[in-house]
Parts: structure tokens; sequence; C-alpha cells
């Protein structure tokens, strides 16, 4: 996401990152730590927002217009569709269809704040690039 937001963000692309610990205990640190780790390890840029829920009772507003938006993720490619299977069936937290299954879930909003495509968390960021441009 990192090399998409710097080679975009002159032409006015944003990502924003909210940590999520509902998927596999991947992000159980405080918000601090996450930003630490997330710029040490990645050296991300853009901004990221303090850890939230996105499935359940206690999920933020944002994911549930996000989700209510867009119901299904675009998954491409036999290996990917293969991946989110076996993801679906390991997500404690998805309960609903248009759930999140898993973090890296990937929302594309447009400038008007159209959301306008959701993205699985098995699809790169390069794989999306071309949505990103049809907008941008």
């Amino acid at each position: 996401m990192e090399n998409l937001y710097k080679k975009y963000k002159e032409k006015g692309l944003e990502i924003l990152d909210f940590p999520c610990n509902q998927f596999g205990n991947q992000a159980p640190g405080s918000d601090d730590e996450i930003h630490e780790f997330c710029t040490l390890k990645y050296n991300t840029s853009f901004e990221r927002f303090q850890k939230i829920d996105v499935n359940g009772e206690n999920e933020s507003p944002l994911y549930t217009y996000l989700k209510e938006k867009i119901k299904d993720e675009n998954v491409h490619g036999i290996k990917n569709k293969m991946a989110m299977k076996a993801i679906e069936k390991i997500s404690s937290t998805t309960k609903s269809a248009g759930d999140i299954k898993w973090n890296f879930t990937k929302f594309l909003v447009n400038k008007e704040g159209e959301v306008v495509a959701r993205f699985s968390p098995t699809e790169k960021p390069e794989d999306i690039e071309s949505k990103l441009l049809e907008i941008l």
C-alpha cells in the first residue's frame, strides 16, 4: 500500500489505515505500538487511526457504512478464491453477509465520498491499481 501511496499521493490518493485485532490476534498492541511496528517494518507514511472493531456489536460506524455500500469483496483468480474460502472458515467474527472476513480488506472511495470497490485481503495492492487509476 505504501508503494501505491507514494506513487499516487500527488494525484489525490489518501490511504486511511484502521488497525483491527478481530482476526487471529494480528494487532494486539496499543495504537502507539501498532504505529511504530508499521512505520519501522513497512516504512508506512499514510494516515493511521486508532484500533477499531470492523464486525459485531462494537463495530465502527464507518465500517457499518462501508459494508452496507458494498457487501462482497472482489476476489480474482482461483488461488485467491481458495484462500478466501479457507479464511471464511477460520474467521470467528464473520457472522453476517457483508462482514469483513480478515484484516487487509480494502475499500476504494472516490473524491465524492462514494464507495466504488471492495477488495479481499488476498488482493495485492498492485492488483487494485487499475481500479484506483479509474477514479484518480
